[in-house]
């Protein structure tokens, strides 16, 4: 199946244009979308009752991409909050728990930053943060060109797939060592395509802290000429498994929920198990 959906429901403003309550967005969300990547994890380990919750507004079929959190990838220092990287790793499978129980745990994305480069040291933490998250399904998402040169691409789809890793297949500027290029590969059986768009000047912008840098990194509305390119990768990998995951992080613009639901029109999918959408008044 070909799950289309967006990361995070909180910035898709269309969505919710006569929304009166703000506080129904997640449901809102999913009655346009199967999946969604959820972010907020990445910030925090959250409550189980805020994940029971979140299970709880969405149908049986919904499915979250749960980001793994900061201590998780090297993005920020572990030691500030807890005595040792296991126990983060035990927080978060305990965080888990509801949301694998009802069924709604699709996977977990392993997003790692643009300086963990391809190296004996880095491709062990891979394999150990891997198994720290048994038994539940990982997906991998390097930031470091190295991953993916020539000497190095097949024996990284290779290690992905004996270790049982879905590989997040970018589509992302390319601009330097900090950006993979876009590899139309399956591991795990399972194929993940993360769409942040092809906004170079926001991808490479020099001060990450500035508010302006979050505004543009991810800027850009997909023309329908890239969504026809995406398209066909798409149909290259219904060749090679069924199970398809598809989320746009172009947000910056608000332009992802339109992307995702025009691509969802030229691919003609129509999905089945959503939430009711509220009817409107008049």
């Amino acid at each position: 199946m070909i799950y289309i959906g967006l990361t995070g429901w909180g910035d898709h403003h269309d969505l919710y244009a006569d929304l009166s309550n703000k506080k129904d967005k997640l449901a809102t969300y999913a009655g346009y979308f199967p999946i969604v990547e959820l972010d907020s994890t990445y910030y925090a380990i959250q409550r189980t009752s805020t994940v029971e919750k979140w299970c709880n507004e969405t149908p049986d079929k919904f499915k979250f991409v749960v980001k793994a959190h900061q201590y998780m990838t090297g993005h920020s220092d572990y030691r500030d909050h807890y005595d040792s990287i296991k126990d983060v790793f035990s927080a978060y499978r305990d965080m888990l728990r509801p949301m694998d129980k009802a069924g709604k745990l699709g996977f977990v994305l392993l997003q790692f930053p643009p300086w963990f480069d391809c190296n004996h040291k880095n491709i062990r933490y891979v394999k150990y943060a891997t198994e720290q998250l048994q038994p539940y399904k990982v997906a991998v998402e390097f930031r470091n060109q190295t991953w993916f040169q020539e000497q190095y691409r097949e024996e990284t789809l290779s290690f992905l797939d004996a270790n049982n890793i879905i590989h997040s297949i970018c589509d992302e500027p390319q601009a330097g060592m900090g950006s993979i290029p876009f590899v139309n590969r399956v591991t795990n059986r399972t194929a993940f395509i993360r769409l942040h768009g092809r906004n170079v000047h926001g991808w490479t912008q020099k001060d990450r802290t500035s508010e302006e840098w979050r505004n543009v990194r991810y800027l850009y509305d997909y023309n329908k000429e890239e969504l026809e390119w995406l398209r066909k990768q798409i149909e290259i990998l219904k060749h090679k498994t069924k199970d398809i995951y598809i989320v746009f992080n172009n947000n910056s613009g608000g332009h992802a929920a339109g992307n995702a639901q025009d691509l969802m029109a030229l691919m003609g999918i129509r999905y089945d198990g959503l939430s009711p959408k509220q009817l409107k008044l008049f």
